[in-house]
């Protein structure tokens, strides 16, 4: 047996542990959904993962583990942006005799998964013509804004994380200046996650409630972000099924500020090798997004509009795919470890 491997993708509302064993023919996995906020610390969700009778059944320790964290890495340290945890990879290694652990920022692992991803994974919004060897980017909004390059380097990419969703968010139209108002009262400086993000599509909805008065106060009343609640969820449903006009409205001008953002960060790294559009909220609005307005918003771009329409633009339906990217960075550290023993 040459050891099994672990992962996770961690995020502020939920993580994906995922174990896997792959020596000659045998093959193992098993994976676990769990409440971020159900637990006080990421030690103890790793220690009733490694307790599953299925887990001991692999092996006495891990061999080498991969975390995928929302937030920034710093000397393998991290401190997670919607989380109360500090996490630390000697601190683990230590802990659960791990003899290889290492963090990479979320979106990194999102990006890793991009060479792995089928194409029955991605919905394509612009073909474009793709660039071998070129910078790309993924990019997207969950229960924040995450984002991360992918650099071609010797054989493969190479993710470059970012924390890009914190920079700060740029109107493109008057109503979107109404909106940067709104929010600057509320929260001072206003990034890019406070738009696009779940938390984002709320604020967008009651900014709209508020512009339209007395008449929405109903309605508005329902999606104020309360701990526990789904907002966005709400959001979603009045639009999408119920037609409500500033549902409607909100999900729009959501999808038009996700284009510009989308297609600002691809401009950033001229990413002629593509742009990826993941995180938890597309694939659920996917028939939004092709509608045209994320399109004609990304392309938007001035001088450069003819540019932006030569730049693939793909929609990540895969929800693990961040899992997917830090288990196959966790092979990769197994084989590196039987490489230098061999």
């Amino acid at each position: 047996m040459t050891g099994y491997v672990i992962s996770a993708d961690i995020g502020g509302t939920k993580i994906l542990l995922h174990a896997e064993l792959k020596d000659g023919h045998i093959q193992e996995h098993y994976e676990r959904l769990y409440s971020s906020r159900d637990y006080p610390s990421f030690s103890d969700v790793l220690r009733d993962f490694l307790d599953e009778p299925k887990i001991a059944g692999m092996g006495q320790n891990p061999a080498a583990a991969c975390f995928a964290v929302a937030g920034p890495i710093t000397e393998q340290g991290a401190s997670l942006t919607n989380l109360p945890w500090l996490m630390n990879a000697a601190d683990i290694a230590r802990e659960f005799s791990i003899p290889s652990v290492k963090l990479i920022n979320d979106f990194a692992a999102v990006a890793l998964s991009v060479e792995i991803l089928p194409t029955s994974d991605l919905v394509t919004l612009q073909a474009g013509r793709p660039y071998a060897g070129e910078m790309r980017v993924a990019v997207g909004a969950g229960t924040g804004m995450g984002g991360a390059w992918l650099v071609w380097h010797r054989d493969r990419y190479i993710p470059l994380s970012s924390e890009a969703g914190h920079t700060d968010f740029a109107p493109a139209d008057e109503l979107q200046d109404q909106l940067l108002q709104y929010l600057r009262k509320k929260f001072g400086h206003v990034s890019v996650e406070r738009v696009l993000s779940g938390p984002g599509l709320t604020n967008i909805f009651n900014f709209l409630s508020d512009s339209h008065g007395a008449d929405s106060s109903k309605v508005a009343g329902l999606v104020q972000v309360y701990p526990g609640e789904d907002g966005a969820a709400q959001v979603s449903d009045l639009a999408f099924k119920h037609k409500h006009p500033i549902a409607v409205k909100a999900m729009n001008l959501f999808v038009d500020i996700y284009g510009a953002y989308a297609g600002n960060l691809a401009l950033a790294g001229l990413s002629r090798g593509g742009v990826y559009v993941a995180g938890g909220i597309a694939p659920k609005i996917i028939e939004k997004l092709r509608e045209g307005g994320f399109m004609k918003a990304f392309c938007d771009k001035g001088r450069f509009s003819a540019l932006m329409g030569e730049i693939p633009v793909h929609v990540v339906m895969n929800p693990k795919a961040g899992l997917l990217g830090a288990t196959l960075e966790a092979q990769r550290m197994l084989q590196k470890k039987k490489k230098r023993l061999d």
